[in-house]
Protein backbone atom coordinates (compact mmCIF):
# COMPACT_ATOMS: atom_id res chain seq x y z
CA UNK A 1 0.00 0.00 0.00
CA UNK A 2 3.04 2.53 0.60
CA UNK A 3 4.46 1.53 -2.54
CA UNK A 4 1.33 2.44 -4.27
CA UNK A 5 0.71 5.69 -2.40
CA UNK A 6 4.04 6.91 -3.33
CA UNK A 7 3.78 5.50 -6.80
CA UNK A 8 0.52 7.58 -7.22
CA UNK A 9 1.91 10.64 -5.42
CA UNK A 10 4.90 10.59 -8.23
CA UNK A 11 2.48 10.06 -10.89
CA UNK A 12 0.23 13.67 -9.31
CA UNK A 13 3.73 15.34 -8.50
CA UNK A 14 4.73 14.72 -12.09
CA UNK A 15 1.35 15.49 -13.82
CA UNK A 16 1.32 19.41 -11.99
CA UNK A 17 4.99 19.54 -12.81
CA UNK A 18 3.81 18.97 -16.86
CA UNK A 19 0.80 21.57 -15.90
CA UNK A 20 2.32 23.99 -14.96
CA UNK A 21 5.24 23.67 -17.46
CA UNK A 22 2.90 23.96 -20.31
CA UNK A 23 1.22 26.37 -18.70
CA UNK A 24 4.53 28.72 -18.41
CA UNK A 25 5.20 27.68 -22.16
CA UNK A 26 1.41 28.63 -23.74
CA UNK A 27 1.92 32.15 -20.92
CA UNK A 28 5.60 32.70 -22.62
CA UNK A 29 4.14 32.18 -26.25
CA UNK A 30 1.79 34.85 -25.95
CA UNK A 31 3.92 38.00 -26.65
CA UNK A 32 2.31 41.03 -24.63
CA UNK A 33 3.42 45.08 -25.79
CA UNK A 34 2.91 47.59 -23.91
CA UNK A 35 2.46 51.10 -25.35
CA UNK A 36 1.22 54.25 -24.27
CA UNK A 37 -1.87 56.08 -26.53
CA UNK A 38 -0.55 57.30 -29.44
CA UNK A 39 -0.09 56.42 -32.99
CA UNK A 40 3.50 55.18 -32.20
CA UNK A 41 2.96 51.78 -31.57
CA UNK A 42 0.34 51.45 -34.46
CA UNK A 43 2.42 48.93 -36.31
CA UNK A 44 1.89 46.35 -33.22
CA UNK A 45 -1.63 47.46 -33.65
CA UNK A 46 -2.38 46.84 -37.10
CA UNK A 47 0.29 43.24 -37.06
CA UNK A 48 -3.06 42.27 -34.43
CA UNK A 49 -5.81 44.10 -36.30
CA UNK A 50 -4.94 42.59 -39.60
CA UNK A 51 -3.78 39.04 -38.39
CA UNK A 52 -0.04 39.71 -39.41
CA UNK A 53 1.18 38.04 -35.99
CA UNK A 54 -0.55 35.11 -36.16
CA UNK A 55 0.16 34.71 -39.92
CA UNK A 56 3.92 34.82 -38.53
CA UNK A 57 2.87 32.32 -35.94
CA UNK A 58 2.88 34.70 -33.11
CA UNK A 59 0.10 35.49 -30.25
CA UNK A 60 0.60 39.01 -29.32
CA UNK A 61 -1.68 41.41 -27.51
CA UNK A 62 -1.35 45.35 -26.45
CA UNK A 63 -1.19 46.33 -23.26
CA UNK A 64 -2.08 50.33 -22.60
CA UNK A 65 0.91 52.19 -20.57
CA UNK A 66 -0.36 54.99 -18.88
CA UNK A 67 3.28 56.92 -19.14
CA UNK A 68 5.59 56.22 -20.93
CA UNK A 69 8.89 56.28 -18.26
CA UNK A 70 6.89 53.19 -16.71
CA UNK A 71 7.31 51.06 -19.84
CA UNK A 72 11.01 49.70 -18.54
CA UNK A 73 9.44 48.68 -15.22
CA UNK A 74 6.82 47.04 -16.90
CA UNK A 75 9.51 44.87 -19.12
CA UNK A 76 11.52 43.69 -16.55
CA UNK A 77 8.45 42.40 -13.83
CA UNK A 78 7.41 40.27 -17.30
CA UNK A 79 4.06 42.57 -17.14
CA UNK A 80 4.80 42.97 -20.94
CA UNK A 81 7.54 40.93 -22.70
CA UNK A 82 7.97 43.98 -25.67
CA UNK A 83 7.66 47.54 -24.72
CA UNK A 84 7.46 50.58 -26.85
CA UNK A 85 9.54 53.60 -25.12
CA UNK A 86 10.65 56.56 -26.29
CA UNK A 87 14.16 56.98 -27.35
CA UNK A 88 15.25 59.04 -23.91
CA UNK A 89 13.11 56.68 -21.30
CA UNK A 90 14.74 54.05 -22.84
CA UNK A 91 18.21 55.64 -23.24
CA UNK A 92 18.05 56.86 -19.32
CA UNK A 93 16.76 53.28 -17.91
CA UNK A 94 19.54 51.62 -19.54
CA UNK A 95 21.70 54.05 -18.46
CA UNK A 96 20.65 53.80 -14.59
CA UNK A 97 21.63 50.08 -14.96
CA UNK A 98 18.56 48.47 -16.50
CA UNK A 99 19.27 45.34 -19.37
CA UNK A 100 17.54 46.15 -21.93
CA UNK A 101 17.69 46.08 -26.01
CA UNK A 102 16.42 47.65 -28.39
CA UNK A 103 15.06 44.86 -30.97
CA UNK A 104 12.79 47.15 -33.48
CA UNK A 105 12.15 50.10 -34.69
CA UNK A 106 8.39 51.52 -34.47
CA UNK A 107 7.93 55.44 -35.48
CA UNK A 108 10.74 58.34 -36.67
CA UNK A 109 10.29 61.95 -36.75
CA UNK A 110 9.21 63.89 -40.14
CA UNK A 111 8.16 67.18 -41.13
CA UNK A 112 4.61 65.97 -41.11
CA UNK A 113 5.39 64.10 -37.05
CA UNK A 114 7.41 67.15 -36.19
CA UNK A 115 4.17 69.61 -37.28
CA UNK A 116 1.66 67.09 -34.97
CA UNK A 117 3.75 68.43 -31.45
CA UNK A 118 3.15 70.97 -29.66
CA UNK A 119 3.16 72.72 -26.45
CA UNK A 120 -0.60 73.26 -26.54
CA UNK A 121 -1.44 76.36 -23.44
CA UNK A 122 -4.56 76.77 -21.71
CA UNK A 123 -6.86 79.70 -21.95
CA UNK A 124 -6.19 82.97 -19.97
CA UNK A 125 -2.50 81.91 -20.34
CA UNK A 126 -0.48 84.24 -23.19
CA UNK A 127 2.96 82.70 -25.17
CA UNK A 128 4.05 84.71 -27.33
CA UNK A 129 8.22 83.40 -27.40
CA UNK A 130 10.08 80.83 -25.35
CA UNK A 131 10.94 83.06 -22.22
CA UNK A 132 7.12 83.45 -21.80
CA UNK A 133 7.26 79.23 -20.23
CA UNK A 134 9.25 80.53 -17.39
CA UNK A 135 7.34 80.61 -14.42
CA UNK A 136 4.49 78.15 -15.97
CA UNK A 137 3.60 74.69 -15.13
CA UNK A 138 3.46 72.66 -17.88
CA UNK A 139 2.69 69.03 -18.67
CA UNK A 140 4.52 66.17 -20.09
CA UNK A 141 3.03 62.76 -20.39
CA UNK A 142 6.48 61.49 -19.01
CA UNK A 143 9.55 63.20 -17.09
CA UNK A 144 12.58 62.83 -19.70
CA UNK A 145 10.81 61.08 -22.23
CA UNK A 146 10.52 62.13 -25.86
CA UNK A 147 8.36 65.40 -25.78
CA UNK A 148 10.04 66.41 -22.43
CA UNK A 149 13.49 65.97 -23.78
CA UNK A 150 12.64 67.77 -26.87
CA UNK A 151 10.97 70.83 -25.74
CA UNK A 152 13.64 71.56 -22.91
CA UNK A 153 16.07 71.26 -26.36
CA UNK A 154 14.21 73.64 -27.89
CA UNK A 155 14.32 75.60 -25.02
CA UNK A 156 17.81 75.93 -24.44
CA UNK A 157 18.11 76.61 -28.29
CA UNK A 158 16.13 79.06 -27.86
CA UNK A 159 17.96 80.54 -24.86
CA UNK A 160 15.74 80.15 -21.97
CA UNK A 161 16.71 78.02 -19.03
CA UNK A 162 14.34 74.79 -18.53
CA UNK A 163 14.63 75.33 -14.86
CA UNK A 164 12.74 78.05 -14.83
CA UNK A 165 9.96 75.70 -15.97
CA UNK A 166 7.63 73.71 -13.32
CA UNK A 167 7.44 70.42 -15.33
CA UNK A 168 5.06 67.96 -14.10
CA UNK A 169 3.56 64.42 -15.29
CA UNK A 170 0.38 64.39 -16.87
CA UNK A 171 -1.00 61.19 -19.06
CA UNK A 172 -2.46 61.43 -22.64
CA UNK A 173 -6.54 60.53 -21.46
CA UNK A 174 -6.17 63.34 -18.79
CA UNK A 175 -4.43 66.63 -20.60
CA UNK A 176 -8.17 67.51 -21.69
CA UNK A 177 -9.11 67.53 -18.56
CA UNK A 178 -6.84 69.25 -16.47
CA UNK A 179 -5.65 71.95 -18.68
CA UNK A 180 -9.67 72.59 -18.40
CA UNK A 181 -9.20 72.96 -14.39
CA UNK A 182 -6.62 74.56 -14.75
CA UNK A 183 -4.46 72.30 -12.63
CA UNK A 184 -1.54 73.10 -16.05
CA UNK A 185 -0.86 75.95 -18.07
CA UNK A 186 0.13 74.15 -20.62
CA UNK A 187 0.79 70.18 -22.17
CA UNK A 188 3.38 68.64 -24.17
CA UNK A 189 1.59 67.29 -26.33
CA UNK A 190 0.20 65.75 -30.21
CA UNK A 191 -1.96 64.72 -32.55
CA UNK A 192 -5.40 64.06 -32.21
CA UNK A 193 -4.93 65.71 -29.10
CA UNK A 194 -4.26 69.02 -29.90
CA UNK A 195 -7.29 68.89 -32.18
CA UNK A 196 -9.69 67.45 -29.14
CA UNK A 197 -8.45 70.20 -27.34
CA UNK A 198 -8.84 73.15 -29.71
CA UNK A 199 -12.15 71.94 -30.78
CA UNK A 200 -13.16 71.80 -27.08
CA UNK A 201 -12.27 75.35 -27.08
CA UNK A 202 -9.75 74.65 -24.18
CA UNK A 203 -7.03 76.55 -25.59
CA UNK A 204 -4.59 77.16 -28.08
CA UNK A 205 -1.17 76.10 -29.40
CA UNK A 206 1.81 78.01 -27.81
CA UNK A 207 4.47 76.31 -29.55
CA UNK A 208 5.46 73.73 -32.79
CA UNK A 209 9.11 73.26 -31.05
CA UNK A 210 9.53 70.06 -32.90
CA UNK A 211 9.00 72.06 -36.28
CA UNK A 212 11.31 74.09 -35.32
CA UNK A 213 14.34 71.82 -34.32
CA UNK A 214 13.63 69.69 -37.68
CA UNK A 215 14.75 66.19 -36.44
CA UNK A 216 14.44 62.78 -38.51
CA UNK A 217 15.36 60.71 -35.19
CA UNK A 218 13.67 58.05 -34.01
CA UNK A 219 10.49 58.38 -31.70
CA UNK A 220 9.50 55.05 -29.98
CA UNK A 221 11.20 51.51 -31.17
CA UNK A 222 10.16 47.85 -29.10
CA UNK A 223 12.27 46.64 -26.60
CA UNK A 224 12.38 43.99 -24.59
CA UNK A 225 14.97 42.81 -21.71
CA UNK A 226 18.33 41.36 -23.05
CA UNK A 227 17.28 38.05 -21.16
CA UNK A 228 13.99 37.68 -23.01
CA UNK A 229 15.53 38.74 -25.88
CA UNK A 230 18.20 36.26 -25.96
CA UNK A 231 16.31 33.33 -25.15
CA UNK A 232 13.41 34.43 -27.62
CA UNK A 233 15.13 35.07 -31.02
CA UNK A 234 13.34 33.01 -33.34
CA UNK A 235 10.21 34.96 -32.03
CA UNK A 236 11.68 38.22 -32.47
CA UNK A 237 12.67 37.51 -36.15
CA UNK A 238 8.89 36.43 -36.43
CA UNK A 239 8.16 39.91 -34.63
CA UNK A 240 10.20 41.84 -37.36
CA UNK A 241 9.02 40.09 -40.13
CA UNK A 242 5.40 40.77 -39.06
CA UNK A 243 6.30 44.83 -38.04
CA UNK A 244 7.97 45.05 -42.21
CA UNK A 245 4.45 44.07 -43.64
CA UNK A 246 1.92 46.14 -41.03
CA UNK A 247 4.49 49.00 -41.27
CA UNK A 248 2.81 49.07 -45.20
CA UNK A 249 -0.19 49.27 -44.17
CA UNK A 250 -0.09 52.48 -41.48
CA UNK A 251 2.10 54.31 -43.86
CA UNK A 252 0.04 53.47 -46.98
CA UNK A 253 -3.51 53.00 -45.37
CA UNK A 254 -4.82 54.91 -43.49
CA UNK A 255 -8.64 53.50 -43.26
CA UNK A 256 -6.52 50.69 -41.27
CA UNK A 257 -4.53 52.14 -39.27
CA UNK A 258 -7.10 54.65 -38.16
CA UNK A 259 -9.33 51.94 -37.29
CA UNK A 260 -6.62 50.16 -35.71
CA UNK A 261 -5.02 53.52 -33.43
CA UNK A 262 -8.60 54.65 -32.77
CA UNK A 263 -9.54 50.82 -31.38
CA UNK A 264 -6.13 50.76 -28.55
CA UNK A 265 -6.12 54.74 -28.00
CA UNK A 266 -10.01 54.68 -27.10
CA UNK A 267 -10.22 58.00 -29.72
CA UNK A 268 -12.83 58.94 -31.76
CA UNK A 269 -12.42 57.37 -35.20
CA UNK A 270 -13.23 60.89 -37.01
CA UNK A 271 -10.50 62.53 -34.92
CA UNK A 272 -7.99 59.80 -35.83
CA UNK A 273 -8.69 59.75 -39.25
CA UNK A 274 -8.19 63.55 -39.20
CA UNK A 275 -4.25 63.30 -38.43
CA UNK A 276 -1.92 60.84 -40.73
CA UNK A 277 0.19 58.60 -38.13
CA UNK A 278 3.28 59.00 -37.38
CA UNK A 279 6.42 57.51 -39.65
CA UNK A 280 6.50 53.61 -39.14
CA UNK A 281 10.10 52.56 -39.88
CA UNK A 282 10.92 48.99 -38.34
CA UNK A 283 14.40 49.18 -39.50
CA UNK A 284 16.57 50.09 -36.67
CA UNK A 285 20.31 50.99 -36.46
CA UNK A 286 22.94 51.89 -33.66
CA UNK A 287 23.86 55.11 -34.88
CA UNK A 288 19.99 56.34 -35.16
CA UNK A 289 20.50 56.81 -31.10
CA UNK A 290 23.85 59.06 -31.90
CA UNK A 291 21.55 62.27 -31.55
CA UNK A 292 19.84 61.21 -28.67
CA UNK A 293 22.31 60.01 -26.46
CA UNK A 294 24.16 63.55 -27.38
CA UNK A 295 21.60 65.76 -25.91
CA UNK A 296 20.65 63.75 -23.31
CA UNK A 297 24.40 63.64 -22.44
CA UNK A 298 24.13 67.39 -22.41
CA UNK A 299 21.03 67.68 -20.19
CA UNK A 300 23.12 65.92 -17.34
CA UNK A 301 20.09 62.76 -17.95
CA UNK A 302 22.97 60.22 -18.29
CA UNK A 303 25.76 59.30 -16.30
CA UNK A 304 27.69 57.01 -18.32
CA UNK A 305 28.90 56.92 -21.42
CA UNK A 306 26.82 54.58 -23.66
CA UNK A 307 27.70 52.83 -26.81
CA UNK A 308 24.91 52.76 -29.16
CA UNK A 309 25.93 49.31 -30.79
CA UNK A 310 25.18 47.39 -27.87
CA UNK A 311 22.05 48.44 -27.26
CA UNK A 312 20.23 47.52 -30.88
CA UNK A 313 19.90 43.54 -30.74
CA UNK A 314 21.46 42.43 -34.46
Amino acid sequence: MCCRENAVKKVLTALLLSVALTGTAMAQAKIQVGCTATSDCASAMVAIDEGIFKKHGLEVEMTPIGINSNIPAAILSNSIQIGGPTSTVFLQAVDGGLDLVAIAGATVMNPVSNGNITAFVRNGITIKEPKDFVGKKVGAPGLNAFLHVLFVKWLVEKGVDPKGVNFVEVTFPTMADIIKSGGVDAVLTAEPFVTRMTNAGLGSVGARYAVELARTDPIIFYAASREWADKNAAAIKKFREALAESAVIVNGDREKASNSIAKFTKQPIELVKATPPNQSEPALKPEQLAWWIEVMSTQKMLQSKLDPSKLVLK
